[in-house]
């Protein structure tokens, strides 16, 4: 039983040392060369261009235009500002065309103002008359002045008809009819409103609403003619059956 004993505990050491080789891996243990305590807590850091294998903090291989990031996974540097990894073992320029910058990241780059970006070159932007240049380096590179609308890579004007005005939206109707009028095909005709009516500047109807206790009939507003047991709803221009009642045939019956 003591052999037996005694063999267990042997082979309980020797599968600890495999799971758990040594202490240093994690920072632990005694601290090896090009190492230095840890800011908070115990244990140590390899030094930044050093990572910890086995019970030592080894040399990385850092290639030119690159610098360690102190981190324990991945290749543990990145490459400087406007250069790009290559394979995982180098880093190169970023290739940077005429009458182009580097962006603030310094990983890509951008069009220079009156460029425009177009496969892996910039492009002079011709800029049409009445349009100004944007910052947007894709599209066209410009947009039409006020009034303006572009059409085959010019600005036409927008032609607005009487009693319009100018919407400046970038999408969907370039003009609207002003308080008043209604648009009818490409023109703005006055609404003729009628009695117990209000203007309603909605996208859609007549331009006009019924009063409340009114309804719209046949171009007019007509009086609501309230049955008993009933109540205007809330737009004012219908009518509902009180709680417990039921329509029927133009009235309110109780319900069944």
């Amino acid at each position: 039983m003591a052999r037996l004993i005694s063999k267990l505990v042997l082979v309980a050491g020797v599968v600890a040392s495999v799971a758990f080789p040594a202490f240093a891996q994690d920072g632990t243990g005694p601290m090896p060369q090009n190492a230095q305590p840890r800011s908070y807590g115990g244990g140590w850091d390899c030094d930044p261009g050093y990572r910890v294998e086995g019970a030592e903090c080894l040399a990385l291989d850092i290639p030119e235009h690159a610098y360690p990031t102190g981190r324990s996974y991945g290749t543990g540097w990145e490459c400087d500002r406007g250069y790009e990894e290559v394979s995982g073992t180098s880093c190169r320029p970023i290739p940077v065309p005429a009458n182009a910058f580097l962006q603030s990241s310094g990983y890509d780059w951008q069009c220079e103002r009156g460029y425009r970006q177009e496969n892996d070159s910039c492009v002079s932007v011709v800029l049409p008359e009445h349009a100004y240049l944007t910052d947007n380096g894709s599209g066209t590179g410009w947009t039409c002045d006020r009034g303006y609308a572009p059409a085959a890579g010019t600005c036409m004007p927008i032609a607005v008809p009487a009693n319009a005005y100018l919407t400046n939206a970038n999408y969907g109707a370039a003009w609207a009819c002003e308080r008043g009028f209604v648009k009818i095909d490409d023109r703005c005709d006055a609404i003729v409103l009628p009695a117990n009516a209000f203007l309603d500047q909605a996208s859609y109807g007549p331009g006009w609403s019924c009063e409340r206790g009114y309804e719209p009939r046949n171009g007019a507003c007509v009086a609501i003619d309230l049955p008993e047991n009933a109540y205007l709803d809330r737009s004012g221009n219908r009518w509902s059956c009180n709680r417990g009642f039921q329509f029927s045939d133009g009235a309110c019956i109780l319900g069944r």
